[in-house]
């Protein structure tokens, strides 16, 4: 089992225990694709909802993974930009994704919880269309252990370093652009991203690993840099 995960556990729950009953504790975990960002988060929310069914086994779940894939600009706005060829290549870049309305969520979930708090909704990212499906993530109000996953969730460019200002915490998943690369090959392989490794590899190079720099480079100060290890290593944690 891995010692960072324990730490975060530990720490992550901790922090939810001291938090007052009318609000969130709200962590965003951001790195380079491949990075393994969502495993992380997914792991973290597993881990955090058995400590508390644990001791409350009666209760719902209070910790809920938010991904921030559902913020891509739809196909339509990036085939309206002034260059669509560019856009469409690119997607996945920064300017390719809506983050006034990832803001815009955050704040709404910084609110006080109250009696009459509503159950709030994400979008998610549908594969088969390529494009994102809104409200379709519920955010109870219940879950008040809340791990956003991202590519930019600590980048220092507005909107995202507002985003990130709302937060408890950030964490960042530290790892080689040369692992990163071979996961993201496999990956847009199975997603129907790239038709073989050749045309996922060329993506990779020249867009997901461009971004990563970017990410990289404009990193605002984090809580935890966490060591990437292989994703179902984390998911089986």
């Amino acid at each position: 089992m891995d010692h960072q995960i324990d730490h975060l556990v530990n720490k992550a729950w901790a922090k939810f225990c001291s938090t007052p009953d009318d609000t969130r504790l709200m962590i965003a975990i951001s790195g380079i694709p491949g990075s393994g960002k969502s495993g992380l988060a997914n792991t973290m929310a597993t881990r955090i909802n058995k400590i508390h069914a644990s001791e409350n086994p009666t209760a719902p779940p209070i910790a809920s993974t938010i991904p921030m894939d559902g913020y891509h600009l739809t196909r339509a706005q990036l085939a309206a930009m002034p260059d669509p060829t560019y856009a469409a290549a690119r997607r996945g870049a920064a300017f390719t994704f809506d983050g006034d309305k990832f803001l815009t969520l955050v704040r709404a979930l910084r609110e006080p919880i109250t009696s009459t708090t509503p159950d709030l909704h994400a979008p998610s990212f549908d594969h088969a269309v390529k494009d994102p499906v809104d409200d379709d993530i519920a955010i109870p109000a219940s879950s008040r252990v809340l791990f956003f996953e991202g590519n930019y969730l600590s980048l220092d460019v507005t909107p995202w370093n507002v985003a990130a200002r709302l937060m408890d915490e950030l964490w960042f998943v530290d790892v080689d652009f040369e692992v990163a690369r071979k996961r993201l090959i496999k990956r847009h392989v199975q997603a129907g991203i790239a038709r073989d490794e050749d045309e996922a590899d060329k993506r990779a190079r020249e867009n997901d690993l461009v971004n990563g720099r970017e990410i990289v480079d404009g990193r605002l100060p984090v809580q935890e840099v966490v060591v990437s290890i292989f994703d179902p290593v984390w998911e089986g944690l």
